[in-house]
């Protein structure tokens, strides 16, 4: 179908530049409408996108759930088939939507894993500060505790963004948008002696960069690598929880809301558009408050 492909090529580009959308949220979306389109015509034998009704995406959800695809991703799926629809509908190349109807699957709310202060302090321990990318470690590590910054947003950042001596950080956060985030006495310590002490080494004769964070081939460091290293610090700290990208942020907002921070002081450090995102947190502390009565109150 000549006519989706085209069409998903405008969709994205609407996504990319009215919704300015991250290079990860887009690859996810082109990902699952892809898949979509190519049953819908391979499979289905649909040859125009105003052939499709709701009896032809139910057919591609049994599809997706006979592969195995949790009610987490099929929700996913669900989500961009329908804003991919309504765009079609938007722009007139369809003249109507077939997602009108369309349920999303029951998902079991799972609460964030998060760690202890203690294991923030052993994986804090874990870099070798005799050396150069152990210094930026413990300062990557500091800065995504201390604001609660995606892994994404952390690597985004630039040397104009982190504001050492005003005490805090500017992070662009999902759609561009920026917000202000301080910067606790550690993380600025950590981040004054990596200027100091261990970017210019990791600079080294390379080309400059303006990236704050960058790896011993001076160029911004990644994403995935960035994840590679804090999975091997928390294996060398001995901590026992996996180690996933948010665990951090998660870390931050928990023990910032037990110490009795305003939810929206944490929504806004966090760069949630809707505070019922930010609830989830006051849920994992309550079930802490409740661990720690069962465990300790005798009459429990």
């Amino acid at each position: 179908m000549k006519e989706a492909q085209e069409a998903l090529l405008d969709y994205l580009h609407f996504l990319r530049v009215e919704r300015q959308y991250s290079a990860n949220t887009l690859a996810s979306y082109r990902r699952d409408l892809e898949d979509y389109l190519e049953h819908l015509q391979t499979v289905q034998k649909i040859e125009c996108l105003n052939e499709v009704d709701r009896s032809r995406i139910l057919l591609y959800l049994e599809h997706l759930r006979q592969n195995g695809k949790s009610p987490r991703t099929i929700a996913r799926h669900i989500s961009s088939i329908r804003s991919f629809h309504q765009f079609l509908l938007r722009e007139k190349i369809a003249d109507h939507d077939p997602t009108v109807h369309l349920e999303m699957p029951q998902i079991e709310k799972t609460l964030p894993k998060v760690l202890s202060i203690a294991e923030i302090e052993a994986l804090i321990q874990a870099p070798d500060q005799s050396k150069p990318q152990g210094i930026r470690d413990v300062a990557m590590i500091e800065l995504l505790y201390g604001t609660g910054m995606r892994i994404s947003e952390c690597v985004d950042l630039n040397l104009e963004d982190v504001h050492l001596t005003m005490g805090f950080v500017r992070i662009y956060g999902k759609g561009g948008k920026e917000r202000i985030v301080p910067l606790g006495k550690s993380a600025l310590s950590a981040c004054e002696k990596y200027l100091r002490h261990s970017r210019h080494l990791l600079q080294g004769n390379y080309g400059k960069t303006d990236a704050f964070f960058i790896n011993r081939r001076g160029k911004r460091l990644t994403r995935q690598g960035c994840w590679k290293i804090l999975k091997q610090y928390a294996l060398a700290a001995n901590i026992k929880k996996e180690m996933t990208p948010h665990i951090l942020r998660h870390s931050f907002a928990t023990h910032l809301i037990e110490n009795g921070a305003d939810l929206r002081a944490v929504q806004e450090m966090l760069g949630h558009a809707d505070i019922s995102t930010t609830q989830i947190y006051t849920h994992i502390s309550k079930t802490r408050l409740s661990e720690v009565y069962k465990r300790y109150h005798p009459r429990a």
